[in-house]
């Protein structure tokens, strides 16, 4: 039987680990990341972007960082 994934999409990654690490659900993560450098990131503020289940019940989270603000 598998055990209730808490939503853990769209939020900051030190939460979805937390809500992860409360409900006993092992976890493993990867990053995306932009195929140009046209937006400036800010690889310190990761967010969820995508949850998938593997074979083995581990949760693999893919992560993408937040976009930073425009200089001007």
């Amino acid at each position: 039987m598998t055990q209730m994934t808490p939503d853990i999409l769209a939020r900051p990654l030190a939460e979805a680990e937390a809500m992860l690490r409360e409900a006993g659900r092992p976890w493993q993560t990867e990053i995306t990341r932009p195929t140009r450098d046209f937006f400036k990131t800010d690889s310190t503020c990761l967010y969820v972007v995508r949850v998938r289940e593997q074979a083995d019940g581990t949760i693999l989270l893919t992560l993408a960082a937040k976009q930073r603000k425009l200089d001007h």
